[in-house]
């Protein structure tokens, strides 16, 4: 069939299972599951390369209680070699905190052997009272 499967190809989904309550601006989000870690290059939620090449990563979120105080929120996808982000939001636009909102980030990163990458909340102004409902994150090597 032309089919190919690669076992040992660094590939890797995390989720947070327990969620992160009242978080406050350059909080790390922690990753305290793993659905799979091929090569075990996830640990202390922070992706560890194991070889250089591209890599796929996205990153899904659902923020419960967000401040709508804040000047501005963002999640940031940080690796060794660059700072991914794409998504920032103002939310002094809505009439109250909204309950739920979310963020996705997907990129193709480059990223050397021992290069890093993780996932950062930043918030400029307004109360610590994110809380973090479900995040996943995931990678894999492409080339």
């Amino acid at each position: 069939s032309g089919a190919v499967t690669m076992p040992n190809q660094p590939a890797f989904l995390v989720y947070n299972n327990t969620g992160q309550t009242d978080i406050s601006t350059n909080t790390t989000v922690a990753f305290d599951s793993e659905v799979f870690d091929r090569g075990s290059d996830f640990a202390s939620s922070t992706f560890v390369a194991p070889v250089t090449g591209l890599y796929q990563l996205q990153f899904i979120v659902r923020v419960d209680d967000l401040d709508k105080d804040a000047n501005w929120t963002r999640f940031q996808l940080v690796t060794s070699n660059r700072t991914y982000e794409p998504n920032i939001l103002d939310p002094g636009v809505f009439a109250s905190d909204p309950d739920y909102w979310n963020w996705t980030i997907a990129v193709l990163a480059d990223m050397d052997a021992s290069d890093t990458a993780a996932i950062n909340f930043q918030q400029d102004g307004g109360a610590a009272q994110v809380d973090i409902g479900t995040a996943f994150f995931s990678g894999y090597l492409v080339a």
